[in-house]
């Protein structure tokens, strides 16, 4: 079996700022972690690894400094990984974006299983497992918490949340999931592995790499483009109350009378 992992890596959104001038994100002096949500993905990859002898692939697109991300991986087991990095990939909406991970992905085939994180944390959108998924033209199950791979008959049994608790669904492979934190506590960083991870060789594919023309991916290849990004202005004046719970409520209600809230 053969898991492939996608991941991103993501500036620290306690560090985002925004440029007054350019409306654009100020990424000078900014740390890069991996999304976090992908964590959960690397785990859910090394549970079938573990419970199965699944062999692991992570791949990211990104700049090079996304090669730290790659080895953070392995340094937890991955088995293997791959950069995809190329100028012509720069500025990729979700779905340019989803078009090169899964073009990767027909590239280490055959792939059984596809593992996402839910989103990143920053655009949100939580499009690229599906869209990847669309691409490939196989089965998409979001918001993963339990895989179980059955033996013998190419499927697997999943629980995904829902908003009133959680359903059972089986479904055929290959496949994409999409999977949240109760999938597993990522797991910490072995010696063994954390040195094998600085020794071993990343390839790094470009667009070429996977036959794939400058206008399929990047700005070019994109259906959707970021116009401007702004900090959204102050709500109005803020009071912070203090004091025990009693006095905190007495003057809240206080509060509430005087700007005529219905019911105080």
């Amino acid at each position: 079996m053969h898991v492939v992992v996608c991941i991103k890596q993501v500036p620290d959104t306690k560090n985002v700022r925004i440029d007054p001038k350019t409306n654009t994100l100020v990424r000078q002096g900014v740390e890069s972690i991996t999304n976090p949500f992908d964590l959960y993905a690397l785990e859910a990859a090394l549970q079938l690894k573990d419970s199965l002898g699944a062999s692991t692939t992570v791949i990211t697109m990104g700049p090079p400094q996304a090669e730290e991300s790659l080895r953070e991986a392995l340094s937890l087991g991955i088995d293997d990984a791959v950069l995809l990095s190329d100028r012509a990939f720069a500025g990729a909406d979700t779905w340019a974006t989803s078009r090169t991970l899964a073009e990767a992905i027909r590239k280490l085939g055959p792939v059984d299983l596809v593992v996402c994180g839910k989103q990143a944390i920053d655009g949100d959108t939580a499009q690229v497992g599906p869209e990847v998924a669309t691409v490939l033209d196989v089965p998409c199950i979001t918001y993963a918490r339990k895989i179980e791979v059955e033996k013998g008959n190419g499927s697997m049994r999943i629980e995904r949340a829902t908003d009133t608790g959680y359903e059972i669904v089986r479904v055929k492979l290959p496949a994409v999931v999409t999977v949240i934190r109760e999938i597993g506590e990522p797991r910490i960083p072995g010696l063994r592995h954390k040195i094998r991870s600085r020794k071993q060789e990343i390839p790094v594919w470009g667009a070429k790499d996977l036959g794939l023309e400058p206008e399929e991916v990047g700005l070019q290849g994109s259906f959707t483009q970021v116009v401007k990004v702004f900090s959204p202005p102050p709500r109005g004046e803020r009071k912070v109350l203090t004091g025990g719970v009693e006095e905190m409520a007495r003057e809240l209600v206080k509060i509430l009378k005087l700007m005529n809230v219905p019911g105080f």
